[in-house]
């Protein structure tokens, strides 16, 4: 039997209870130790080894623990990996530094130990679920993927702008209500960008069309805006330039 046969035995057999309780959301979860303790059983029956490493990483500037659940083949050396992301948080009320990063820690170990062993959990926050279920847009942009394969350790951003067909196939099957509302303000921050490079291109043609009519110098209206092109102007500057073209076309009519 080699190690991908074992494996598929032990996700068939393995049954891990829910035995914490999240008074707050009154639902039952399952912890990392959890888990551990259902599968040392048939970890001996199929002689596989399980090792646990984390990693301290940055990403913008947060803090995450990456951690790897690493399954060995004792007979055949043949590995298996999985790895998962949590992030810190900069505090939580009740606890110091090391309890904050055990915290993550524990968090992270589980959904690697779930990608590993095929479990899936509903809820995401388990223990550290109080009701802020409101993300903001900036929490959203942060926001790692810390299961599964395919996408496991990138940010939410990134796959939503490489591979959106996997973050709607998330928000259908995921059902994860704070993941659903950081892939919400997404597409809101996505249908402003698109509204605003409607508006930009608008200003782009009237700035060139204005530059020509009132025979601007655009290069001094560069330095001023300490840009080398139009292009990178924001929004606000090219209206601001537009505003000073129009000014100087009046008073050229007055002329």
């Amino acid at each position: 039997m080699n190690l991908k046969e074992k494996i598929l035995n032990v996700q068939m057999e393995l049954k891990a209870p829910k035995n914490q309780h999240n008074d707050f959301g009154g639902y039952n979860y399952r912890s990392c130790e959890d888990i551990l303790e259902a599968v040392k059983p048939l970890l001996n029956k199929y002689k596989l080894q399980l090792k646990l490493n984390d990693d301290l990483i940055v990403l913008g500037d947060r803090y995450y623990i990456r951690a790897t659940a690493i399954l060995k083949d004792i007979e055949s050396d043949e590995v298996e990996e999985n790895v998962a992301y949590a992030r810190e948080e900069i505090t939580k009320k009740g606890m110091d530094g090391s309890q904050i990063t055990g915290a993550s820690s524990s968090y992270a170990r589980k959904y690697a130990l779930n990608g590993l062993f095929l479990i899936d959990d509903v809820k995401d926050s388990d223990t550290t679920n109080t009701g802020n279920s409101e993300p903001t847009l900036e929490d959203a942009k942060k926001y790692v993927i810390n299961f599964g394969k395919k996408h496991a350790g990138q940010l939410l951003i990134d796959v939503y702008n490489e591979d959106y067909e996997y973050i709607e196939w998330l928000y259908d099957n995921k059902k994860d209500e704070y993941l659903n509302k950081c892939i919400d303000l997404l597409d809101k921050k996505d249908s402003k960008n698109i509204e605003n490079e409607d508006e930009r291109l608008k200003l782009l043609v009237e700035f060139s069309k204005l530059v020509i009519n009132t025979n601007t110098d655009k290069e001094k209206l560069y330095k001023h805006y300490e840009v080398e092109n139009n292009s990178q102007m924001s929004i606000e500057q090219l209206k601001d330039a537009i505003d000073i073209m129009k000014k100087k076309g009046e008073e050229n009519d007055k002329k």
